[in-house]
């Protein structure tokens, strides 16, 4: 049985019309063994609400992902079992899990919302995987919480297989990100702007702890709340802080360094995430929540797909800026714990926030450096890589493609047609290149060793707009899960060139182009 790529093949029997939704506190309904480990249930009772998922009448399994379940100490044979689709459709509760909705608030858009909280989503509990790490089991799309604010509590299909294809493309390219472990029909439609098939995501994380979850708490005047979270967060991702003389300062200065190396990642590889709320800003340094996101083709700094942008604030160019103003949103909710003397606090505040700008530039130029075939640092490589960037935009060149031609171009010269035909002006590459021979011929290593380094760094393939919007078609329109498959497959090893998979490189035709993204919810 292939586990990776099971579709519509299991159903679990729904309750019948007299069954309880909610079961009794600590009465388990069923035996498949999870290994839970759960601690954020320990803090007080005003950080979460306790329920369980809302069953649904035909759970079927489209997809679970036994790598990731492997890594997590939970069997596959057991999570494709009748039993186990039950419980990533929220229709059973295995021993040993604590459903809880997580209580949050948040900036939307620079606005401040008090309450948002975990509205379509139920956390089951914690392991703690191979790695020795604890990690969050999650059900996205599971049913109505005391957070959904009039919302139905569930998810459409589309979005969820977006999140799972992003998600683990994020994964396999190196960016610290979610993962998803499964997805399920649910058998029942959800309504947004028409009838769609619903789904639910089973979402893994290191925590859901995020800046609005500080936010929550302040805006509240709940100090001791705030206090209690950040020891957890101490201990939980960031131990060495305990350690050192000024706890909660070491966690900020943790954070901030965690977001500014995550953000620079994202650039690198042309990703915008879309909606960086400081809702979905996550403490432990993951992308966090994938709704309008998409990657660029034609590079340009002011690129933005999400149809609820209508200001580019979330803009390719803008994410750097945007995570600071979200970690400044968090360092505003440390001060009583930085100092007693609020002076003092902001002062604090504000030194670890001036880290994140030099902290963010050492990343992206070290990524740059890299991307264009320099492994040492000398003088005039950021200027000479942000000249290639402007040029780019300049001539609508494709992120991805012009970097990973290049890799062809530093082993000869030969390699220079394929990048010069992404340029509208041909001629602007070429001005570019001579100075970047120069620079590279200074470099150790045999022109194929520096092909090899560029190309484990330029991904060959991501997740293009227009192939991720045609397999969703497919699946939601049609049933049809081949191309999901076939596109996680490809996306599996982002580093490497398949034949046959010209397509899946290839940049959008005219009438293939994306140009906005939806969130879905």
């Amino acid at each position: 049985m292939r586990y990776a790529g099971v579709t519509a093949c299991f159903r679990a029997r729904p309750p019948s019309s007299g069954q309880a939704l909610h079961r009794p506190l600590g009465v388990s309904l069923m035996s498949l063994r999870i290994s839970f480990d759960n601690t954020y249930t320990r803090l007080p009772e005003r950080f979460y609400a306790r329920l369980d998922p809302t069953p649904v009448p035909e759970p079927r399994l489209v997809r679970l992902n036994a790598e990731l379940a492997q890594f997590l100490g939970l069997d596959p044979q057991e999570l494709v079992s009748p039993e186990g689709v039950a419980v990533l459709a929220g229709n059973q509760v295995p021993e040993g899990a604590e459903p809880i909705a997580l209580a949050y608030a948040g900036h939307q858009f620079g606005q401040f919302v008090p309450q948002l909280g975990d509205g379509r989503a139920i956390l089951l509990g914690e392991v703690v995987a191979r790695d020795g790490l604890r990690r969050d089991v999650q059900l996205k799309g599971s049913g109505q919480t005391p957070f959904s604010r009039l919302g139905d509590g569930r998810a459409a299909l589309g979005p969820v297989l977006r999140e799972y294809i992003v998600s683990e493309a994020m994964a396999a390219l190196g960016v610290p990100t979610t993962r998803s472990l499964a997805a399920v029909t649910t058998g029942e439609p959800v309504y947004r702007q028409a009838a769609l098939p619903g789904a639910v995501l089973t979402r893994v994380a290191l925590s859901h702890i995020r800046v609005g979850t500080f936010q929550y708490f302040t805006a509240r005047g709940d100090v001791e709340a705030v206090r209690l979270l950040a020891d957890y967060a101490v201990a939980r991702h960031y131990p060495e802080a305990a350690r050192a003389e000024h706890p909660y300062y070491a966690m900020l200065e943790g954070v901030i360094a965690r977001q500014a190396e995550l953000v620079a990642q994202w650039l690198l590889i042309g990703f915008i995430h879309g909606v960086m709320n400081t809702d979905n800003t996550s403490i432990a340094g993951e992308t966090i929540d994938y709704g309008p996101c998409a990657f660029m083709d034609a590079y340009d700094p002011a690129t933005v797909f999400s149809s609820i942008d209508h200001f580019g604030r979330y803009a390719y160019g803008n994410q750097p800026h945007i995570a600071q103003w979200n970690l400044a949103r968090l360092a505003e909710t440390l001060l009583p714990l930085l100092a007693e003397d609020r002076d003092a606090a902001l002062g604090l505040a504000r030194e670890a926030l001036a880290s994140f700008g030099p902290r963010f530039e050492t990343a992206w130029f070290r990524g740059l450096r890299r991307k264009i075939g320099l492994a040492t640092e000398r003088e005039g490589d950021t200027a000479l890589a942000e000249d290639l960037l402007q040029r780019m935009a300049q001539n609508a060149a494709d992120f991805t493609l012009t970097f990973r031609r290049l890799g062809d171009a530093a082993a000869g010269p030969d390699g220079d047609a394929a990048v010069r035909s992404l340029f509208t002006d041909p001629s602007a590459y070429d001005g570019w290149a001579a100075n970047w021979r120069r620079r590279l011929a200074e470099e150790p290593g045999e022109p194929e060793a520096h092909r090899a380094a560029m190309q484990a760094v330029n991904p060959a393939v991501i997740p293009r707009n227009h192939i991720v919007e045609a397999a969703l078609s497919a699946a939601v329109e049609h049933g049809d899960f081949g191309p999901f498959e076939a596109l996680l497959d490809v996306l599996s090893r982002p580093y490497e060139e398949r034949a046959g998979f010209e397509r899946y490189t290839a940049p959008p035709r005219p009438e293939e182009r994306v140009y906005q993204t939806f969130c879905g919810t």
